[in-house]
């Protein structure tokens, strides 16, 4: 298998519902066998199992991640935690969910509390609680930073089987916080809340010539903001969030506290880049006619306007299809000069462009493995889709690795739960705290039953 092949793991367009093998969602990799899964019903049930199984665990969640973060040994276990979902505790200020909870589930209960996180949601809600906790999940804006940051406290069963509950506010809380699943099994987590509020989302197209200033600019005047950079016709398309007036939130009351779109008049000015664009990725995925889910992610794009609504309805618009995933995060300081060096690489090759770049900023995390660790930092995100015989554009994954290559040379640091090039990085050098976490897992795991062949070469 060439080094190609295990970066990017061609897909498996099959049915494998009645397969014995337990493949992860892109069905890129199989990560188990369906006999080695198990499905406590409780946290003393997960107990038990850990107290009379041998073998490396791995919990599964929901397989969005890719593969070789779960992939165990014929003798080793596996764990689907979805019975241990819904709300277990809440107050005034916060809400503690079981662990195995689906987010949307965790935004839907949000929401009729009349309640939000601090933290944007991610694209997509399909992850679990303690999968999007402990692979970094972000959202975008710089007055917060991931999901892991507004935990208050994580209960954990270890690999004895005891439990841990840690708090915020101990010295190794931020080892917890985002942990790759490599300390122990989360069972429930503490979210603190606020009260929900409306945001109306400008939507905006404007030439990508000056945006090394726009960027900051745009982050710093709004609340929140994301733009994709389509870098073939040097255009931006941006939305910036703001709270809503009293005006647009009583209309959306009025609407049923559904979204609100603005104006009669839509902008087309993205239209002929849409098409484009689209056309590029008919090409790469070999899909003739619409096509299916993956280019509705770009014809969202076509006559916008803006929009108000609660965060989850505006933020959490992704949707979930198959594919390459790579996304670097480096600070936010640096982001201008980074911007300026893409361009000039971008002039001088002429890469193959497969869809835009995406650019989400976020505020500095606390915890130890985040990306944004300290400080605040902007997202770079690639994707390349799958076509329908599970192959890859050649020409997409080029432009991924090249991009990847130029962001780790800037100290860019990889998203856990994407794909990224590991001989790229040198851990120590970009996460301060990178030796103070595995002194952590030596002391709760010190057998490292946690760990698998993608854990071991990290910290081992």
């Amino acid at each position: 298998m060439n080094r190609d092949s295990l970066l990017y793991p061609l897909r498996n367009p099959s049915d494998t519902t009645a397969d014995p093998a337990l493949w992860n969602w892109a069905q890129n990799t199989v990560v188990g066998q369906r006999q080695q899964l198990h499905q406590p019903q409780s946290e003393a049930a997960l107990q038990q199992l850990l107290r009379t199984t041998q073998g490396k665990v791995r919990v599964v969640g929901s397989r969005l991640s890719p593969g070789r973060m779960l992939c165990v040994q014929p003798d080793d276990v596996l764990v689907d935690l979805s019975a241990l979902r819904g709300v277990l505790a809440q107050d005034e200020e916060s809400v503690t969910f079981a662990a195995g909870t689906p987010m949307q589930q965790i935004y839907d209960t949000l929401t009729e509390m009349d309640r939000m996180l601090a933290s944007s949601p991610g694209v997509i809600a399909v992850q679990t609680l303690a999968g999007a906790m402990a692979s970094g999940t972000h959202g975008q804006g710089l007055n917060q930073s991931s999901l892991a940051d507004e935990a208050l406290r994580i209960r954990m069963v270890l690999a004895d089987g005891s439990v841990r509950e840690w708090v915020r506010g101990e010295a190794d809380f931020p080892a917890a916080q985002t942990s790759l699943g490599a300390l122990g099994i989360v069972t429930a987590v503490t979210l603190r809340t606020q009260p929900s509020r409306l945001f109306t989302c400008h939507k905006f197209a404007v030439s990508a010539d000056t945006l090394e200033q726009d960027l900051p600019a745009w982050n710093t005047q709004f609340e929140m903001s994301k733009a994709w950079w389509f870098v073939d016709d040097n255009l931006m398309h941006v939305w910036n969030a703001a709270e809503a007036s009293h005006d647009d939130a009583q209309a959306w009351y009025a609407n049923q506290r559904e979204v609100i779109e603005h104006g009669d008049d839509t902008d087309s000015s993205l239209n002929e880049t849409i098409d484009q664009t689209l056309a590029q990725m008919h090409r790469d995925t070999q899909i003739h006619g619409k096509g299916g889910k993956q280019f509705r992610t770009v014809t969202r794009f076509r006559d916008f306007t803006d929009v108000s609504g609660d965060i989850y309805q505006l933020f959490c618009r992704g949707i979930a299809v198959p594919q390459i995933n790579v996304e670097i995060g480096v600070p936010l300081a640096q982001t201008p000069q980074i911007i300026s060096k893409i361009k000039a690489w971008y002039a001088e090759s002429k890469p193959h462009m497969h869809y835009p770049i995406i650019l989400r900023c976020t505020g500095a995390s606390e915890a130890w493995l985040s990306p944004a660790y300290q400080h605040p930092t902007c997202f770079f995100g690639f994707v390349v889709y799958y076509a329908d015989d599970g192959s890859l554009s050649q020409e997409g994954l080029h432009f991924l690795s090249e991009v990847e290559k130029l962001l780790a040379a800037e100290g860019g640091r990889p998203h856990w739960g994407k794909y990224y090039d590991p001989q790229r990085y040198q851990w120590r050098d970009i996460y301060p705290q990178w030796d103070a976490f595995r002194a952590v897992r030596d002391r709760l795991d010190p057998t490292h039953r946690f760990s698998n062949d993608y854990v071991t070469a990290l910290f081992d």
